[in-house]
């Protein structure tokens, strides 16, 4: 692509809607993930004891922290899939009229 083509997309507003959705949409899972990692971290870190307890009484192997980072790690691949899903469908779908309109601007 020529450079009067990269400058249609940088003056497109559905352009920088896309960077502004995009940006926002990162920043709020990132810092999901952040908070619940970095408070799982500090649970460890403050308050072992609340980690250690057993999830039930019979339970000899599944404790509170066990339990607690499996369902983390469950969220975050969940997470990601959400990333993925809106970033190939609503992501992609704004790229592409951005280019086509870029294209289009030129002939």
């Amino acid at each position: 692509m020529s450079s009067d083509v990269y400058q249609r997309i940088k003056a497109n507003p559905k352009f920088h809607e896309l960077v502004a959705k995009r940006s926002r949409f990162a920043w709020t899972l990132a810092i999901v993930t952040l908070v619940l990692f970095y408070g799982f971290v500090l649970t460890v870190a403050f308050k072992p004891e609340l980690l250690g307890k057993f999830v039930s009484p019979g339970s000899s192997m599944l404790t509170v922290g066990v339990l607690v980072e499996l369902l983390m790690f469950i969220l975050f691949w969940i997470l990601t899939a959400v990333y993925v899903r809106r970033a190939n469908t609503e992501f992609d779908a704004l790229n592409q009229q951005i280019i086509n309109d870029a294209v289009k601007g030129g002939k």
